[in-house]
């Protein structure tokens, strides 16, 4: 005879909670609207401020985002009289603002854009031009990434962000729902659009059974915790923005295999073995796991390889696509660098 022990994790859904966000897609799809708010009240183009805002939190995932609800990295500055939170960025343990609600951040970032006079210029163009304004933002100094205009247009025309602009706020949802059209099954998410027609619903609780064995209750109980922790460890991974142009990617919190990964992010098995050039499908803890094809060049010149790294681990920490560090290299696919030996990330190795 064997016995269930069963353990029901409630999800409990609230909007003072952190939040969380799989992917960009995600991204656009909970904040379009507080970007053409903001459009209409400031006069900046939403596609702009949803392409910053997906830039700046790694599509939702960054620290300030999730635990600071500051989607645009606005620091304390002065006249700032509200909670803040440390962050290194330029530099160590900055202080950041801190908001209630990330709609405040999204009017905060439309202030700071309308009332530096550095930024005058941008609202002398064509609203809807999103070009215009990204070229713009980068030559008045917003960003110090030579690519920053150029990641934004990427952006706004990888998601077709642009449509946004030709929006309103009353209408912003639909535009959503027309640029993701399988939302109309999404309840939560009709419920704002027809909030007479949907309840919310309660997620199904997720139950994890463990087989009997005569052992104590104690032993039974740190196994079931060991079963659920490794579970939702898994089921709470971040995605990461890598400065490597932004590059989509992952560290894995716990051993687990691709084919999870796969399916958690819908990317093909196949696919997420030929962007990290993997020889098995297991992965490791603390392994990185690139969502996307990864560049062809790093972003710094040079680097010296650590003690037992091999090309393969330089190329994931820096975005590089493995033959490419091989061939700058000028070694021989397989071939291991030596400890200090420089790894040339952008140009080929000077002939001896």
């Amino acid at each position: 005879m064997k016995r269930l022990f069963t353990i029901v994790s409630l999800l409990v859904l609230s909007k003072f909670s952190a939040q969380t966000w799989a992917t960009e897609d995600q991204y656009i799809q909970k904040f379009a609207k507080y970007a053409v708010e903001e459009m209409e009240k400031y006069k900046i183009p939403a596609s702009i401020t949803l392409a910053q805002g997906l830039l700046e939190t790694g599509g939702g995932q960054s620290r300030l985002a999730l635990e600071g609800k500051n989607h645009f990295g606005i620091k304390c500055k002065e006249d700032w009289t509200g909670k803040t939170m440390k962050h290194t960025d330029d530099a160590p343990n900055e202080c950041f603002r801190v908001y209630d609600d990330p709609r405040q951040s999204y009017e905060d970032h439309s202030i700071f854009l309308s009332t530096r006079k550095y930024y005058a210029n941008l609202f002398n163009l064509d609203m809807k031009d999103y070009k215009a304004w990204a070229t713009g933002l980068k030559k008045a100094g917003y960003a110090t990434n030579p690519r920053y205009a150029s990641i934004l247009i990427g952006k706004i025309e990888r998601y077709k962000l642009y449509e946004f602009d030709n929006t309103n706020s009353k209408e912003a949802l639909y535009a959503v729902l027309k640029l993701y059209p399988d939302l109309k099954d999404d309840r939560t998410f009709m419920a704002q659009l027809e909030p007479e027609k949907y309840t919310r619903k309660v997620k199904e609780p997720v139950t994890v059974e463990v087989p009997y064995k005569q052992t104590s209750y104690a032993q039974q109980q740190k196994r079931v915790e060991r079963i659920k922790t490794k579970a939702e460890i898994l089921n709470t991974i971040l995605i990461k923005s890598h400065p490597n142009d932004g590059l989509k990617y992952i560290i894995i919190p716990e051993d687990t295999n691709v084919e999870f990964i796969a399916k958690k992010f819908k990317i093909s098995e196949s696919k997420l073995m030929k962007w990290n050039e993997l020889e098995s499908d297991v992965l490791k803890k603390n392994e990185i796991v690139f969502l996307e094809s990864k560049n062809s060049d790093g972003i710094t010149a040079t680097y010296k390889a650590e003690a037992g790294e091999d090309m393969h681990d330089i190329a994931q920490k820096f975005g590089i696509k493995l033959n490419k560090l091989y061939a700058k290299n000028r070694m021989d696919e397989g071939q291991k660098p030596s400890a200090g030996q420089v790894i040339y990330l952008i140009d080929k190795k000077p002939r001896n």
